[in-house]
């Protein structure tokens, strides 16, 4: 159900790839908050540090899995597949002459950048399609090889089990602090595993599928470029995190995607790059400063989401019931 997927993408945001969980110092949702969560969409979510998967943060894959390519992809059989790209999150391709799509990429090879540069070859273990409304969001269990030749998981969960990710198109800035940070790359040669309960992942399970549109047909790529700086709180859009793992928030757009479910505070209004204008009331705790930032007047007013607003979030802390 795409309710119940979207509470479990919220509730894993604070078990995020590589972070610890912190206590918010917030009372504990109610039994009432909890069923609404349940029966809807909408409403409080957690967020998240990571963009995407850190486990593998070490010196043996020099960071992480930063893209991964679609050429040089070969089937289980060993056979090469030509011609491959996602169409959503699932494969398609071709094995000489004949076409190989979805679960058919089970066992095939990929090849992936890591973060100082060098090449990694990645396994797909398993495949597994969502259902209903998220029939297009296609799950993967993907394995990378290590220098001893083993197979070792691309994603982890907190306890350190492997996790699934989700084939999204292009690949992210992963830098921190400086211009370009935390940015899309449309890359036609490329794509990214995005680990589920971090920020890439987290937002399509909300509804911001990139490669989806909205009911007047607008696309929701956008919105899902913003989603990840809202759930890292990047206001200053260099890819900087001001948060730490499991706060909550609330968000709502103009696409009918999300819908406002919470008498809570204003935090900010986002576009793709980063905050467009936010309050002292946000998940920093601190007050936040971005250098040559201008804000728009009239922060939250969702007229906003007709020039140029894709998301406004909103805090607990200091609103009224918590």
């Amino acid at each position: 159900m795409r309710t119940l997927q979207r509470l479990f993408a919220a509730s894993v945001a604070a078990m995020a790839v590589g972070c610890g969980v912190e206590s918010t110092g917030l009372e504990a949702p109610t039994l009432r908050t909890r069923m609404a969560e349940v029966v809807s969409p909408n409403g409080r979510n957690l967020n998240g540090r990571n963009l995407n998967g850190r486990n593998l943060n070490n010196s043996e894959l020099g960071g992480m899995l930063v893209s991964v390519a679609y050429a040089g992809v070969h089937a289980a059989t060993g056979k090469p597949l030509t011609g491959v790209r996602l169409e959503g999150s699932a494969f398609v391709g071709l094995e000489g002459a004949n076409p190989v799509v979805g679960n058919g990429f089970a066992g095939a090879r990929f090849v992936g950048t890591r973060g100082d540069g060098a090449s990694v070859d990645l396994r797909v273990d398993s495949i597994t399609q969502g259902s209903g409304a998220d029939s297009d969001l296609w799950s993967y269990r993907v394995s990378y090889q290590d220098e001893a030749g083993g197979w070792r998981p691309v994603c982890q969960d907190a306890s350190g089990a492997a996790a699934s990710a989700i084939a999204v198109a292009g690949r992210w800035n992963y830098l921190q602090g400086v211009r370009g940070g935390g940015e899309k790359v449309d890359d036609a040669s490329a794509f990214t595993f995005a680990c589920e309960g971090a920020a890439i992942a987290k937002c399509m399970h909300f509804g911001y599928k990139p490669w989806a549109t909205d009911a007047s047909g607008q696309s929701l790529a956008g919105h899902h470029q913003a989603c990840t700086r809202m759930v890292r709180a990047d206001f200053c859009g260099d890819g900087e995190s001001h948060t730490s793992d499991g706060q909550w928030v609330n968000l709502y757009d103009g696409a009918g995607i999300q819908a406002d479910s919470e008498s809570w505070g204003l935090e900010a209004e986002w576009n793709e790059a980063g905050a467009r204008c936010f309050t002292s009331e946000t998940r920093a705790h601190v007050p936040v400063t971005c250098s040559g930032f201008t804000a728009i007047p009239d922060c939250g007013d969702t007229a906003h989401f007709q020039s140029g607003t894709r998301l406004i979030s909103e805090s607990p802390y200091g609103a009224s019931g918590l």
